[in-house]
C-alpha cells in the first residue's frame, strides 16, 4: 500500500504512435514471444506504480480489454508521443497524483528499478522531470513528469511543437543514469526487428499449433512415447489460458505460498518443482521464460503448445469440420500441416495425416536433424 506522506506515480505506456516504420501496424498488439507487446510492457510496469493508463488511438476495444484506463490523443492525426503524455497527464488529474512515468509500447523488457530509481533521483535533485539515460544518450520517452507541467505542455503543443526533448529539456530536469542496463531499452521497431526476436534456445523448439478443441493434448499423448521410445528426452511447454493449481490446499507448500512466498519449491527423490506467483493477472510468463527454467543439457527436443502466435517453427493442427480457418499461409513459421482431411489450399506446404502419429514422429525428427546440421 502507498504511503500517504509519499509521492504518488501513474504509469503510462504509450501506445498511440502511428508506427509507420512497422508499415502501420498497431505495434502495442503485435506479438514478441508469444503475447502482445503491450503485455510485456504491463507485467513489468503495473507492479511499479500506483496507476496505470495505456495511451492508443486505434483498436480501443481491444486495448480495453487488458483491463485499464486507455486514454485518447485529445491531437488529431497521431501527433507523437507527447500528445499522449498530455492525454495521460489530463487524465491523471482526478487520481490526483504526483507524477506521471512514461513508457513506450514496444519495449518488452523494461526495468523493474524504473519507477524507483527515477523517483528517488528526481526528489534529491528537487526537479519536475527525469529523464532516463541508458549510458550513451537520453531515452526521452522514458521519463518521470510533475503533474505541475500539465498546463505547460498543453500550451507548448499549440504551438505546432512537436518533438519530444525539445519539451522536456525546456524545464528543469536531471538525467538518470542506467547505464548498468542498457537491455532494458532496446526496442522493437520494425518488422525485421519483431521477426528477429524470437525465442532463444540451443535446441530444436517446435510449436503445435491449432485451435481449441483440436486435439493438441491428445496427439502430443501419442507422439511423446513414440519420441521417447527412439531415444530422444522431450520437454513440453504448455500455455493454459485459464487458472490453474497444481498444489492442493492443506498441502505444506500450498500453505506456505499462501503465506506470502512469491516462489516456492520442492523436491524430491524423483520429482522437483517450481512454484511462482505473479503480482497481477497480467504477469504471465512469456515463451522466453518457460524456456529459460528448463535444463537444456538434459533435453534433445522441446515441444510447445499453445503460444500459436509465437515466433516458433510449428506444426499447425487441422481439422475442416471445426470450421477454423488455416493460421498457415498468415503465420510463415508454420513448417507443416497436420489435417484429419484433404487440404485444397496447402499445396506449397507439407500436409501430414493428423491420425497418422507415425509419419508426424518421421516429421519430427527430420526437424530436429535439419536443425542439428
Amino acid at each position: 500500500m502507498t504511503c500517504a506522506s509519499f509521492p504518488t506515480v501513474t504509469g503510462v505506456i504509450l501506445a498511440g504512435g502511428m508506427a509507420r516504420r512497422m508499415n502501420g501496424q498497431d505495434k502495442g498488439l503485435l506479438e514478441h514471444q508469444g503475447q502482445p507487446l503491450l503485455q510485456h510492457a504491463l507485467a513489468r510496469l503495473a507492479p511499479q506504480v500506483d496507476h496505470l493508463l495505456i495511451n492508443a488511438n486505434r483498436n480501443i476495444d481491444r486495448y480495453q480489454a487488458f483491463g485499464y484506463p486507455v486514454v485518447s490523443d485529445t491531437l488529431a492525426d497521431f501527433q507523437g508521443p507527447l500528445a499522449g503524455i498530455l492525454a495521460a497527464l489530463q487524465a491523471m488529474q482526478a487520481m490526483q497524483t504526483d507524477y506521471l512515468l512514461t513508457v513506450p509500447c514496444d519495449c518488452p523488457d523494461l526495468s523493474p528499478h524504473l519507477r524507483r530509481r527515477m523517483l528517488e533521483t528526481l526528489l534529491a535533485t528537487g526537479k519536475t522531470i527525469a529523464i532516463a539515460h541508458d549510458g550513451e544518450r537520453r531515452q526521452p520517452v522514458f521519463c518521470l513528469i510533475s503533474r505541475q507541467l500539465t498546463t505547460d505542455l498543453a500550451q507548448f503543443l499549440t504551438t505546432g511543437a512537436r518533438k519530444t526533448e525539445q519539451w522536456l529539456t525546456r524545464h528543469d530536469y536531471v538525467e538518470v543514469d542506467f547505464s548498468d542496463q542498457p537491455a532494458n531499452f532496446i526496442n522493437i521497431n520494425t518488422p525485421q526487428e519483431l521477426k528477429a526476436s524470437v525465442p532463444v534456445a540451443p535446441l530444436p523448439v517446435l510449436g503445435i499449433a491449432a485451435f481449441s478443441g483440436t486435439g493438441k493434448t491428445t496427439l502430443l499423448k501419442k507422439l511423446i512415447p513414440q519420441l521417447t521410445a527412439s531415444g530422444l528426452r522431450v520437454a513440453v511447454i504448455k500455455h493454459a489460458h485459464h487458472r490453474f493449481d497444481i498444489d492442493k490446499p492443506g498441502k505444506d507448500s500450498y500453505e506456505i505460498r499462501e503465506a506470502g512466498a512469491s516462489q516456492v519449491v520442492v523436491s524430491s527423490s524423483r520429482l522437483l518443482a517450481l512454484m511462482q506467483t505473479f503480482p497481477t493477472p497480467q504477469s504471465e510468463p512469456s515463451l522466453q521464460a518457460c524456456l529459460d527454467r528448463l535444463d537444456m543439457q538434459q533435453l534433445d527436443l522441446i515441444l510447445v503448445e499453445g503460444f500459436k502466435h509465437g515466433a516458433i517453427p510449428k506444426l499447425e493442427l487441422h481439422r475442416p469440420a471445426l470450421g477454423h480457418p488455416l493460421l498457415f499461409p498468415e503465420d510463415q513459421q508454420v513448417l507443416a500441416i497436420a489435417s484429419d482431411a484433404p487440404l485444397a489450399k496447402a499445396d506449397t506446404i507439407p500436409v501430414l495425416d493428423l491420425n497418422d502419429v507415425g509419419k508426424i514422429v518421421e516429421f519430427i525428427q527430420s526437424f530436429i536433424y535439419q536443425h542439428s546440421s
